[in-house]
C-alpha cells in the first residue's frame, strides 16, 4: 500500500466488474473513498467487499439526470469528490453496413454520452474544491481504427472519448482540473481463459501477451494521484507495445 490516494474521494463507473473492478480495489488500498458506479446487480455487494467507507451506486451513465444525482449523492456521504475515473460501456462486434442503428445509439449511449454525462456531474463538485482530476477509459480502438473485439460503433464511441477528454483538458486547466484519458490493448478480463487469449494474440504484441488488468489500474492510480500533477490532455497506451505511434 502506498497511500498515493489518500484523503480523496473517487467515482469509479463501470466499477463493478473488468478493469473497474481491480481498479476499485486498488484505490481503496491506496487510500481512496470509493464510490463504485455501475448497472450490475452486484454493485453495493462488491463496494462492500472494498471494506468500511465505501459505496455502491446502481446507475446508468447514459441517463444525465441519474448522473447528476449521483455525483451529488456521493459528495454529500464522503464530504467531497476528488476523482472520477470513467469506465462504464459495452462491447460488441459488428461492421459498418452490419451493425444495427439501435446498436450503435446503444454503444454511443454508453461509452460517450456516459463520459460526457458523468464529467458534467463531477466537474461542479471539482470546481468548488479548487481541483480535481478526471481519467477516462478510451481503447487502442480509437487510435487505430479497431481491429480487436469490439466493432466499428466501439471505435467511434472510444474516439469520441479521445477528443471530450482533451478538449476538456484545454477548457479545465486554468481551473486546476486534469483530464487525462488511458488506452488498454488486449487485456484479460477473465471473459476468456488467459492462455487462449495468449495464444490468439500474443504474436500480435511485441511484449509477447496480453495485459493484466491490474497493469491498467496501475495506471488510472498515477493520472488519479498527485504523481501526475502535471499532466493534463495526455492519452496513455497501455498495450504492450500493439499499437505504437
Amino acid at each position: 500500500m502506498t497511500n498515493l490516494l489518500t484523503g480523496k474521494t473517487a467515482i469509479i463507473t463501470g466499477g463493478a466488474g473488468g478493469i473497474g473492478r481491480v481498479t476499485a480495489r486498488v484505490f481503496a488500498e491506496n487510500g481512496a473513498r470509493v464510490a463504485v458506479l455501475d448497472t450490475a446487480p452486484q454493485t453495493a455487494a462488491f463496494a462492500a467487499e472494498l471494506g468500511g467507507g465505501h459505496i455502491g451506486v446502481t446507475v446508468d451513465v447514459g441517463d444525465e439526470a441519474a448522473c447528476i444525482g449521483a455525483a451529488d449523492h456521493v459528495a454529500a456521504a464522503f464530504g467531497r469528490l476528488d476523482i472520477l475515473v470513467t469506465m462504464a460501456g459495452v462491447v460488441n462486434p459488428g461492421g459498418i453496413t452490419d451493425v444495427a442503428h439501435e446498436e450503435y445509439e446503444r454503444t454511443m449511449r454508453s461509452h460517450a454520452d456516459g463520459t460526457f454525462n458523468m464529467c458534467r456531474a463531477a466537474i461542479p463538485h471539482f470546481r468548488r474544491n479548487g481541483s480535481g482530476a478526471i481519467v477516462c477509459m478510451s481503447s487502442i480502438a480509437a487510435e487505430r481504427g479497431g481491429g480487436l473485439r469490439g466493432g466499428v460503433h466501439y471505435a467511434a464511441a472510444k474516439a469520441a472519448i479521445l477528443g471530450l477528454a482533451r478538449a476538456m483538458a484545454r477548457e479545465l486547466a486554468p481551473e486546476n482540473i486534469r483530464v487525462n484519458a488511458v488506452c488498454p490493448g488486449a487485456i484479460y478480463t477473465s471473459k476468456r481463459s488467459l492462455a487462449e487469449m495468449n495464444a490468439q494474440l500474443g504474436d500480435r504484441i511485441p511484449m509477447g501477451r496480453v495485459g493484466m488488468p491490474e497493469e491498467v489500474a496501475q495506471v488510472f492510480l498515477f493520472l488519479a494521484s498527485d504523481l501526475a500533477s502535471y499532466v493534463t490532455g495526455a492519452t496513455l497506451d497501455v498495450n504492450g507495445g500493439m499499437h505504437i505511434h
